[in-house]
């Protein structure tokens, strides 16, 4: 899903995966989302069918929280570096503000024919944010040049939804943050021009 300047839409999604990560998807009304959102009924059916059309937007928070630790990026470390951050960071607030089984319904959605893949739009923030940070390390020779930045890009993509989607399986039962940690320091090794 495209980040988008519309505050409305914006105000629904994030009070909507306030309440449901306080009371759960199921016990979450619309009336609810509209309420703590400060919107209308209009406005929600407006951008959404219905709370099921929700899930999707998850995508968004994500974005959100890139475009967040854009801003916290220090463009003078190595790039390997900075993308052990970024992974770092995302897990974290996924761990701390994503109920697991939103989580879970947010990847069944995306492998069923009909969902839409909001987690493969490329001009997402978080694909535009990688991108941009593989070119530089191309640049300046930290990462390596036989593979193209938009491989490189899909490869770090595939190894950070790997790690949630495991998570999901596990239910939750070990530290994201932690376990990405360890493993995409391993993994982006694999990348780093020696």
């Amino acid at each position: 899903m495209k980040k988008t300047s519309n505050p409305t839409k914006s105000k629904i999604v994030s009070a909507a995966w306030q309440l449901f990560y306080e009371q759960g998807f199921d016990s979450t009304t619309v009336d609810e989302i509209i309420s703590l959102s400060g919107t209308s009924k209009g406005s929600f059916y407006h951008y959404f069918e219905s709370k099921d059309s929700l899930i999707g937007s998850l995508a968004y928070l994500f974005d959100e929280k890139y475009s967040e630790l854009e801003q916290k990026i220090d463009y003078g470390l190595n790039t390997i570096d900075n993308m052990i951050f970024l992974s770092r960071e995302l897990f974290m607030m996924i761990e701390n503000n994503i109920d697991i089984e939103l989580l879970s319904r947010l990847y069944a959605q995306q492998l069923s024919k009909r969902g839409k893949k909001e987690l493969l739009d490329q001009s997402r923030v978080y694909y535009r944010l990688l991108k941009k940070l593989v070119k530089l390390g191309q640049e300046r020779h930290e990462i390596t040049q036989t593979k193209s930045s938009a491989e490189i890009v899909r490869l770090y993509a595939i190894a950070e939804r790997a790690m949630l989607y495991d998570w999901c399986l596990h239910g939750g039962e070990y530290s994201l943050a932690e376990y990405a940690g360890t493993v995409m320091p391993l993994f982006l090794s694999g990348i780093r021009n020696n």
